[in-house]
């Protein structure tokens, strides 16, 4: 008896550890001209879980019009598990990703309270975006510069709504009149506690409602049944 009181309360307490655990993701975004560069990272209980999704390179395919995607994935406080895999998108990609999203709309009810309630409880730190923009006519380059600060306050507007942002972002754009240019920079930190997903995994489960919809998309389809191979 003594033992399974013993087993239960270590239960207890590894589900309460799990429960309140701070996951931080970090993002990482750079755009210069023609290349792009978009990495994520996710650490939790201060680097010993740790898992890193590199996209260093997107290019358009000459031999058709898809977008490839170059895709590493290292995992491991080390990064010493690797992985690396090439995967092309195209315009039926992006509208079965709109599918699924109507689909979701469709099956939770309350699908919008449910993601505004869970981001209330997601902390954004560290906002860093610069941009360096210009298109080699002085007139043109302000006007653009000037829709750019525009795009910026409404974006940062939003996150400040939705999310809890605890500092000021730091952000920046600088004209370029000589020359054609566009380089974008974006970082930020993005904090959870598992228990908020777990409570909100629940709540998209709990307010589901119709069957099983059929997803089209490659992340979801698996769902449906429907294999999709990456390139």
């Amino acid at each position: 008896m003594k033992w399974v009181l013993l087993a239960i309360l270590l239960l207890t307490v590894l589900v309460l550890i799990i429960l309140f655990t701070k996951v931080k993701i970090f993002l990482d975004y750079f755009h210069g001209n023609d290349n792009d560069r978009f990495k994520v990272t996710i650490k939790a209980w201060g680097g010993l879980i740790k898992f890193k999704i590199e996209v260093p390179v997107i290019k358009i395919d000459d031999n058709s019009p898809t977008i490839v995607a170059e895709q590493k994935v290292k995992a491991g406080p080390d990064e010493n598990m690797k992985q690396q895999k090439t995967s092309q998108v195209d315009k039926n990609d992006l509208l079965n990703s709109l599918h699924d999203f109507k689909q979701l709309i469709n099956h939770v009810a309350g699908l919008h309270k449910i993601v505004r309630d869970f981001l209330k409880k997601v902390t954004v730190r560290n906002i860093e975006w610069h941009t360096m923009v210009g298109v080699s006519d002085a007139a043109a380059t302000a006007v653009i510069t000037g829709a750019f600060w525009a795009v910026k306050g409404g974006v940062i507007g939003l996150l400040s709504n939705y999310m809890r942002m605890k500092d000021m972002p730091d952000m920046t754009i600088t004209p370029s009149f000589q020359q054609t240019v566009s380089i974008t920079s974006f970082k930020c930190m993005i904090q959870v506690r598992v228990g908020h997903a777990i409570l909100a995994g629940i709540k998209l489960v709990k307010y589901w409602k119709g069957g099983w919809p059929e997803f089209k998309s490659k992340p979801l389809s698996a769902l449906s049944g429907d294999n999709t191979n990456s390139v």
